[in-house]
């Protein structure tokens, strides 16, 4: 695993290039071992609008390239491109903010009102803090130092997409 850590640091920058020359950014890489060979996952995000399989596809073949002239890994490997998904995980301080608003899952790293597993809906940061509104009411507090993961709902009628109505033929 030491392998796949010490090359991300060389890889994400080259993955935001290609990323952003499509118009697209890097939400995060992975390098991960399956089987016998790598797999090197890019995740690709737009701070408006979605992304589609058109600039998944742009984005690859734009990285390849960049991948086969550098050429930093020195195993095989196969190259996937792919947005996060409608339940993606919260990485950092810039997700929950961005977020807010949105159904989300945390697991804290040690237990907070005795309990590790929080679910509501994202209000924010504020001071270091993700701030979660529970089905309850209450607000919670979870410290961002404290937060082992989290993780977006998938909401049928998610915030931002009230209003819209499906016609029918």
């Amino acid at each position: 695993m030491m392998y796949a850590d010490s090359l991300l640091s060389t890889l994400e920058p080259i993955a935001a290039r290609a990323a952003e020359a499509e118009g697209v950014r890097v939400a995060w890489v992975e390098l991960k071992r399956l089987g016998g060979s790598w797999v090197f996952r890019v995740f690709i995000e737009r701070e408006e609008g979605d992304v589609g399989l058109s600039d998944c596809e742009r984005v690859g073949q734009r990285l390849g390239l960049l991948l086969d002239v550098e050429d930093p890994i020195e195993a095989a490997y196969t190259l996937e491109v792919s947005t996060p998904g409608l339940d993606r995980p919260l990485h950092d301080e810039r997700d929950y903010r961005r977020f807010a608003g949105r159904l989300a899952r945390i697991t804290t790293r040690r237990a907070a009102a005795g309990r590790r597993r929080f679910a509501g809906r994202l209000a924010g940061v504020e001071e270091g803090a993700v701030l979660l509104d529970e089905p309850s009411g209450a607000r919670r507090r979870l410290p961002l130092e404290e937060i082992e993961k989290g993780r977006l709902e998938v909401e049928i009628d998610a915030p931002g997409r009230a209003g819209r109505e499906r016609k029918r033929p």
